[in-house]
């Protein structure tokens, strides 16, 4: 459904706001979760669900139950001591019963959990930064309705994930904690608090609005989270929001929350064509990403959007740091170097980039995929923080989004190419030889990455999928071409 900004707010979801929620008895040996029972001797597969940045799994086979929820808050206590835990979760059909498992968890445990009902992975975020306590999110991003997940983070928004903790947490499910009889004779209690307002605060803490001109601007929710939060920020921006699927819900069924996929941006452009919009803008389904859309409904890439945003933070931070990952564009070294910044090039992932962000003190990182961190932001990605910088830059700067892009794109991309192999290092280490004696760079700090000169690219395996993928960069469209094609005819040779 398309409406105005100011036809969405009616629509909003009201349990955010409930004030407290009774405390929750310690469980034996069963979640209640609904209308129903569920048995806790059940466990998943960990190899199939436990992934390098997070939690993700489907929920129609086993593989993630409630009993792996309960026993991961049981883990957020025992494991690591935490006396708090916040947890927010998406509009999934499966988020409000395994918020009660993991609940139980962590109460079970004698610790608080601080309900922040549905909201953002954003959100969650920055009520842990603001409040030094851990968080939790119970999401799958971008992934289909089966699926669902968890991140989290310690107090601070410093992130759980591989050789940070989430190894421990693993082999504590692993082993059955927390799926017996309440560790504590005391159980905790869960106490419930809307963010949101507080959150909207912060951004505008981060965020000068009084130099903001009028803009037109379409906004495509995806039926995920970012409808609970978009409303409230154009509530304060003198500017027009015209929603698409702002309202959410869990079944996605206006199309998948994944706006990587063009396919899913179609609807976007096909509301923004001929309009006057200045901008479009995209979220995931946990609306910690946002993708965007200049005004004639091109999209921009990761890259693109990540040297807009360093060369304007570096504007006031001179000498500063700036995270990207190892996929993102050559022009954004590039352009961090010229705005008088120091690039820092790190792995993929957004607990790998966190981590490097809070040992650097870095002003700003960003990734190919868009997630963009902040260090206003206590070093946490938000994809409502970027789409108000570049309306900040479009403001101050007078010029168009399709206009400011020229300036930073100065490459051909191939975009990510994915290919299916039996064995993911034995093709990396197949490509990596039919490249060597040439005098070219090699390196593999994730996957393998071959730079020429005038053309790289980059080979890894997905951290979530099956699968491996493919990006390529060059100066010239016939120089992609052909590295892409000299890439892929190496996968396809038979053994």
């Amino acid at each position: 459904m398309v409406g105005s900004h100011f036809g969405i707010e009616g629509r909003r979801r009201s349990g955010v706001s409930s004030p407290t929620l009774p405390r929750v008895a310690p469980l034996k040996g069963t979640v209640q979760a609904s209308d129903r029972v569920v048995d806790l001797a059940h466990l998943m597969n960990p190899d199939a669900v436990f992934k390098a940045y997070d939690i993700r799994g489907r929920t129609d086979n086993g593989d993630l139950d409630a009993a792996t929820y309960r026993s991961i808050g049981a883990a957020l206590v025992s494991v690591f001591g935490f006396d708090r835990v916040a947890v927010g979760r998406d509009c999934r059909e499966t988020s409000a019963e395994f918020f009660e498992a993991l609940a139980a968890g962590v109460t079970g445990g004698g610790a608080t959990v601080v309900d922040l009902g549905e909201v953002p992975t954003d959100v969650v975020y920055f009520f842990s930064g603001a409040n030094r306590v851990a968080g939790a999110i119970i999401t799958a991003s971008h992934n289909p309705p089966a699926y669902n997940g968890l991140k989290l983070c310690r107090p601070g928004a410093l992130p759980i994930g591989t050789g940070s903790g989430l190894e421990e947490i693993k082999a504590f499910v692993v082993a059955g904690g927390g799926l017996d009889d309440a560790s504590s004779d005391e159980p905790g209690s869960v106490n419930r608090v809307d963010p949101v307002e507080d959150y909207v605060d912060h951004l505008f803490g981060i965020v000068d609005r009084s130099g903001m001109r009028p803009l037109r601007v379409a906004v495509d929710g995806g039926n995920g989270m970012a409808g609970v939060v978009v409303g409230r920020v154009f509530d304060r921006l003198p500017m027009e929001l015209v929603g698409l699927y702002l309202e959410p819900d869990g079944t996605f069924p206006n199309h998948p929350a994944d706006p990587l996929d063009p396919a899913n941006l179609v609807d976007l452009q096909d509301l923004m064509a001929g309009s006057g919009f200045d901008m479009g803008v995209a979220f995931d389904g946990d609306a910690d990403r946002a993708f965007f859309l200049d005004e004639s409904g091109s999209a921009l890439g990761g890259s693109t959007v990540t040297s807009l945003i360093a060369r304007h933070l570096l504007q006031s931070n001179q000498g500063a740091t700036v995270v990207h990952n190892l996929i993102t564009s050559k022009a954004v070294p590039e352009i961090i170097r010229e705005s008088g910044g120091v690039p820092l090039r790190t792995r993929v992932g957004h607990s790998f980039i966190k981590a490097v962000m809070a040992e650097t003190g870095a002003v700003f990182g960003g990734e190919h995929s868009a997630h963009y961190y902040f260090r206003d932001n206590f070093g946490a990605d938000s994809g409502t923080l970027a789409m108000l910088h570049l309306m900040a830059i479009m403001s101050e700067s007078g010029r168009s989004l399709g206009d400011l892009r020229a300036d930073v794109e100065r490459y051909e991309a191939s975009g990510e190419i994915n290919f299916k192999v039996d064995d993911v290092d034995r093709a990396i280490a197949k490509v990596a030889g039919s490249f060597e004696g040439e005098g070219v760079t090699l390196d593999f700090l994730d996957g393998l990455t071959v730079d020429l000169g005038d053309e790289w690219f980059n080979l890894r395996g997905s951290n979530t999928e099956p699968l491996l993928r493919l990006n390529v960069e060059s100066a010239s469209e016939a120089g992609l071409t052909a590295l892409v094609e000299r890439v892929r005819m190496v996968l396809n040779e038979s053994d």
